[in-house]
């Protein structure tokens, strides 16, 4: 097989702290933003979904813009401008043609850096939020997602609702935001991330005069953050009104620093992952038309991962599917791949991993969180070596770890 990689991307770090990663590419279209070591983790208690809710509020006013000039600012020259909130980071970027990019550089410096949270715009986004946390429990194939986290990583802040509690809501003031604020936005847990066929030399100028101008912030006494424990066995049953039942069966998995964690990506692929010829779509819809959709999904944090597989089924067949699930993964157990099987299995991934790669808005994040999680970007050879060291046998060996019968858990929405 024929793989081509890309070229590695620059970095280094400005001297007030803030990690810069850039890669030069082709194309008219340039995006760029900011990743901030802040997400659902990081709050206390009583600050359920500030993270969330900051990353609303950056958008409704700075010291130099209002809420009006923020959302013409790149929409008026047909560029696009978003954030989003993980349970561990926030991002802020867009996505534009090159010829905007200190236009873009700028606005999202201006918001990172000086936005007020004016008292005046509190309620309404306040309002929004909470129609958000609305609509998303109408989706309970979504919801169950976040319910099945809380219920592995019980009492920990890695697995509350990123949206947040309503109660915690409705006392937000602006002092809230600033606290929130000056606890976790330091310059060293922030990263520029960007992509453009710009010059270098002319790139790096405009990094430097809108990045490297923001006075450094280093906190020194950072809150601790305690290492999630993981429930194992657990098996909960919630009634929802929905024509369908949903289920989410799982365990813990391995965290961003255990290489472990590519031979999972692996196993996933085969066992629930994009491919209608995953195991799972075959043996759940191909074969027995039990249900529309079934998959299977890894997640990795900085200390902990989870392994989730999700299916939506008529309430009467729900344990025959999970008697077929349960069949799949003694398979990956019990029977290590042949080599034939091995191969196709890292061809159809690194097929699905190039075809990725060619998302400039999709590789220039993952770019982000690389660089604030690891100071570094793998490049697409190096995270291929990295999938390629693993054997049918330790692929077994981590099978037998994550899909241990007696440590996965169980939650059903009837």
């Amino acid at each position: 097989m024929i793989v081509s990689y890309d070229s590695s991307p620059v970095t280094f770090t400005l001297p007030n702290g803030i990690r810069i990663i850039h890669k030069q590419c082709l194309g008219a279209v340039s995006c760029c933003g900011f990743a901030i070591n802040a997400g659902t983790r990081h709050e206390l208690m009583e600050e359920q979904g500030i993270a969330h809710f900051i990353e609303h509020m950056l958008f409704k006013g700075t010291t130099h813009r209002r809420p009006f000039q923020i959302l013409n600012r790149m929409e008026n020259v047909g560029g696009e401008l978003n954030a989003y909130t993980t349970k561990e980071e926030t991002f802020i970027y867009s996505i534009f043609l090159q010829e905007d990019y200190e236009r873009a550089i700028d606005l999202l410096s201006d918001l990172v850096f000086y936005s007020t949270f004016p008292a005046g715009e509190i309620d309404k986004e306040r309002k929004v939020i909470l129609d958000e946390i609305d609509s998303y429990k109408d989706s309970p194939s979504d919801l169950i997602f976040d319910d099945f986290e809380d219920l592995l990583f019980a009492g920990h802040p890695i697995g509350r609702n990123i949206l947040g509690n309503p109660a915690c809501l409705d006392k937000f003031d602006n002092s809230s935001f600033v606290g929130f604020y000056n606890r976790n936005y330091s310059t060293d847990r922030i990263v520029f991330f960007s992509q453009s066929a710009m010059d270098l030399k002319k790139l790096k100028r405009l990094i430097e005069k809108h990045v490297g101008s923001i006075s450094p912030r280093i906190l020194k006494n950072v809150f601790p953050i305690e290492k999630p424990i993981a429930q194992q066995g657990v098996k909960k049953s919630l009634f929802k009104e929905t024509h369908q039942a949903h289920v989410v069966y799982g365990n813990k998995s391995f965290s961003l620093f255990e290489n472990e964690r590519y031979g999972m990506y692996l196993l996933n692929n085969i066992l629930g992952g994009p491919g209608m010829n995953s195991r799972l779509n075959v043996a759940l819809r191909e074969h027995s038309g039990l249900v529309y959709s079934a998959e299977s999904n890894v997640t990795s944090y900085s200390d902990t991962g989870l392994f989730t597989i999700y299916f939506g089924t008529e309430q009467t067949q729900i344990d025959h599917c999970l008697i077929i699930v349960e069949k799949e993964l003694k398979r990956l157990r019990e029977n290590k791949l042949t080599l034939s099987q091995w191969h196709a299995a890292k061809k159809q991934l690194y097929g699905q991993m190039m075809i990725s790669s060619e998302n400039k808005e999709s590789q220039t994040l993952d770019m982000g969180k690389s660089m604030l999680h690891f100071n570094k970007y793998d490049s697409m050879k190096e995270v291929v070596q990295k999938i390629e060291n693993f054997t049918p046998q330790s692929l077994l060996e981590i099978a037998n770890e994550v899909l241990d019968p007696k440590a996965m858990s169980l939650l059903i929405y009837k």
